[in-house]
């Protein structure tokens, strides 16, 4: 009797610990249920977890859901739960979705001609391929271009300089992945609603689905980009998931069409033909299709939104990785064959086992000790840092105990770098480290004595998939400093090495 109080008490207490978050959240958010309810064994979820830290560098959060309820999720420190996280292209699927909302509302309809929005953008004389380029040629990323128009590098006049790119094919007959299209989306949005495609959202979908309303990159024209740069939680991408998966119903409420849900999600152009690769399986409006009769938004870097109608189930990942690919193999190769028609028994030790696991995730830190013979003597000691265009002028250390401090001079000023060496510290920047321009400032950062003298710091910008890696070595008087961004779109590649005395 004792022995069975005994489990009964543990898995009481590791369930808890497993649902506490949920439990705290709105009552509106997405209900709880434990995974053997809904069908999936805690054993599942938890080779699931441990594969994606086997196999994928790094996931940062994921989120599953079966028959509606959150079964699990976690985050793996320095990143959680409520910081938002750059979508990158998954942003695409919400723009999407703004459109499925303007056409249902008699705004919009797939047959509108592009320029028919931009009369003073367009050229003066429109070759054929404009004139024929409709929304649903937008939609489907089969605009005509044979290279994707180049917005970033433009300083002004987005709208302007898609409607002028070269266009070789006649829309709708060539697959070529177009974020700019999507921006022309945002662009045609706003244009007849006169609101910003965030604020347009915010009343129709995020309110609805208990979304905080979110920030989203602007172009220079003040227009949400569409195709990037919207910042979410891992819980709001699932709930983008569930809502497509119920086909626009949402709480007994229908928010989006349900013609536009099988449009959008089905097959509208072919995109290739290997039956193995997810990126072949064709693309539909804003959203791939995949193996598995499955559909996904995704953003580069491992940013997820999987549905998966035959086993109702949704996943969310958000990501640092290259490997998207190897992201998807985990979910189909561990978690869509655990998937049961009926709930499973239950384990108790596996059930304790996944909230452990749970409770403990965290990225791996850097590997080494935490103070050297140099520790003390770099205590008294500032860099004078050579001209460079990192804006860096000075660096001055204290790595002598469990949390380190690197502290910049940089031409914004003050920048102090704490890093934990037996976990993250979290941390928000007064502005940005070198070369983390057009970041956001929130980061975890780790570090530890890799050599005797040679000292690592690794730091999550925990509001993306992006990470950077500095590498100080010390050679009598002097420090050469290297760095590597990992994960990040719009930096620069080639950082150049610093170094001062």
């Amino acid at each position: 009797m004792k022995a069975f109080i005994s489990i009964r008490t543990l898995v009481l207490f590791f369930g808890f610990l497993f649902c506490a978050d949920a439990v705290a959240q709105n009552p509106l958010s997405l209900p709880v249920s434990h995974p053997e309810k809904e069908g999936i064994s805690s054993a599942a979820v938890l080779s699931f977890i441990e594969c994606l830290e086997k196999d994928i560098d790094a996931v940062h959060s994921f989120m599953i859901l079966r028959h509606g309820k959150r079964i699990a999720q976690g985050s793996w420190a320095p990143y959680d739960e409520t910081t938002p996280h750059l979508m990158h292209s998954l942003s695409k699927s919400f723009t999407s979705t703004a459109i499925g909302l303007a056409i249902g509302e008699g705004l919009l309809s797939l047959d509108d001609p592009v320029i028919s929005f931009f009369p003073d953008d367009t050229p003066t004389n429109p070759s054929w391929q404009l004139k024929a380029m409709r929304i649903r040629d937008l939609l489907t990323m089969s605009t005509g271009h044979r290279k994707e128009p180049r917005l970033f590098n433009v300083e002004s006049g987005w709208t302007r300089s898609f409607l002028h790119s070269e266009i070789e094919f006649k829309p709708g007959t060539h697959f070529q992945y177009n974020s700019a299209a999507t921006y022309m989306l945002s662009a045609i949005l706003q244009s007849v609603t006169g609101e910003r495609l965030v604020d347009y959202l915010d009343k129709r979908l995020f309110q609805p689905l208990e979304i905080q309303k979110p920030d989203w990159d602007r172009s220079p024209e003040g227009i949400n980009t569409g195709g990037w740069g919207l910042r979410i939680t891992t819980e709001d991408i699932a709930k983008l998931g569930q809502l497509y998966l119920r086909k626009g119903m949402w709480l007994g409420e229908r928010i989006l069409s349900e013609t536009w849900v099988q449009e959008a999600t089905s097959k509208q152009t072919s995109n290739g033909s290997h039956p193995d690769n997810d990126w072949d399986q064709g693309y539909g409006y804003q959203f791939w299709r995949c193996r598995n009769n499955c559909f996904r938004g995704d953003g580069a870097f491992g940013q997820f939104c999987i549905v998966i109608p035959e086993h109702d189930a949704v996943v969310a990942i958000t990501s640092g990785t290259n490997d998207m690919g190897g992201v998807m193999q985990v979910v189909w190769d561990i978690l869509l064959p655990a998937m049961t028609s009926e709930p499973v028994e239950a384990d108790p030790a596996a059930t304790r086992s996944l909230a452990t696991k749970l409770n403990e995730l965290s990225l791996p830190l850097v590997q080494g000790e935490p103070r050297s013979p140099l520790s003390r003597k770099l205590i008294e000691r500032t860099f004078q840092i050579f001209e460079n265009e990192a804006g860096v002028q000075s660096v001055s250390f204290d790595l002598q105990d469990n949390d380190h401090r690197i502290t910049l001079e940089m031409d914004h000023g003050r920048e102090t770098l704490r890093l934990g060496n037996d976990h993250y510290i979290r941390s928000k920047l007064n502005d940005h480290l070198p070369y983390t321009q057009h970041m956001r400032r929130h980061i975890g950062a780790s570090g530890a004595w890799i050599k005797p003298d040679e000292y690592q710091a690794k730091i999550y910008l925990t509001q993306s998939p992006a990470s950077m890696i500095y590498t100080f070595r010390f050679d009598n008087n002097r420090v050469t400093w290297t760095s590597e961004l990992r994960h990040s779109l719009f930096a620069p590649r080639n950082l150049a090495v610093l170094e001062g005395q």
